[in-house]
């Protein structure tokens, strides 16, 4: 993590070499399979793949930007935006992002970028109409610590597998079929890349999701002791998930696929199962910073 005034989060960097470490165990057992059994396709996939993660981890920021509608604005354009952006930099002491508004009725706001040269915070029209100053700010400080600990970067990382994944059960599907039906090792081979495959991916999706939660608590922690105003934080996270409630429902269906980025998700169904949420509960949310809150002395 590059020196700011952003706590440092000991249990988040665990985390996340710990998934790197498997996730990277898991790509090896993958190229494994892969030299076995797909002999010489496996270089071709390898070459796609790369390609793959090369594009992924240099545009991802761009690219989830560009989908969730994000417009880069100056500080003319977002006074008070760019006003509550500055503060925090100054007082976290770290480089200013870019800063972006998107223009739906979505209260949120998320943060993109591998590093803190190349980082984007945006606010949603919605998040800024709603919040007030002191939340508005909450809110961005949980932004920013994204960017300070970097998780944005090691979040597309780890989520290359599960695109790999996907791509080598296309790849394998796609060889397969194309072969002589009656060709046992060829069907074989299928079956295994396949069900490896679909493994990798569950688990790689689990421990994206473990560590996407515990992050989110990390931001949490770090905004509320960085602003010294964990209720403010508190009353925005609040705030943020009932208004997100009534929004009608096409227009979260189109912001679900961005739920890992947010800064609370565009569904939070009670009968959902946690395993696979993208975020803790607002109940646990709420529960440390109140925790915080009494450990500030704060009301």
């Amino acid at each position: 993590m590059a020196q700011t005034r952003f706590a440092p989060d000991r249990g988040l960097t665990s985390r996340m070499v710990a998934t790197m470490f498997f996730i990277g165990l898991l790509y090896v057992v993958v190229v494994g399979v892969l030299v076995v059994l797909l002999k010489g396709a496996w270089v071709v996939v390898l070459l796609i793949s790369g390609a793959l993660f090369v594009g992924q981890f240099w545009f991802s920021d761009r690219i989830a930007a560009f989908s969730m509608g994000a417009r880069e604005v100056t500080p003319e354009q977002a006074p008070e935006l760019h006003a509550a952006v500055d503060r925090l930099c100054a007082l976290a002491d770290m480089p200013k992002p870019r800063v972006a508004v998107a223009d739906t009725d979505v209260p949120n706001a998320f943060a993109t970028g591998r590093n803190q040269k190349n980082a984007l915070v945006c606010a949603t029209t919605g998040l800024l109409r709603r919040l007030e100053p002191e939340e508005l700010e909450g809110v961005l400080a949980h932004e920013l610590s994204h960017v300070a600990h970097r998780d944005v970067a090691v979040m597309t990382i780890a989520s290359f597998l599960g695109v790999l994944a996907g791509l080598i059960t296309r790849t394998a599907l796609w060889g397969g079929f194309s072969r002589n039906s009656r060709d046992n090792n060829a069907a074989v081979a299928v079956l295994v890349v396949t069900a490896v495959s679909a493994v990798v991916y569950a688990v790689s999706f689990l421990l994206t999701r473990l560590l996407s939660r515990y992050r989110e608590l990390s931001a949490d922690r770090a905004a509320a002791l960085l602003t010294g105003r964990p209720s403010a934080l508190a009353s925005a996270l609040t705030k943020v998930t009932g208004q997100i409630a009534r929004i009608p429902t096409r227009d979260l269906r189109k912001a679900e696929p961005f739920n890992a980025f947010f800064f609370a998700p565009a569904f939070n169904k009670e009968s959902a199962s946690r395993l696979l949420s993208s975020h803790p509960t607002l109940e646990q949310r709420l529960d440390q910073l109140s925790r915080i809150s009494a450990q500030l002395g704060r009301p």
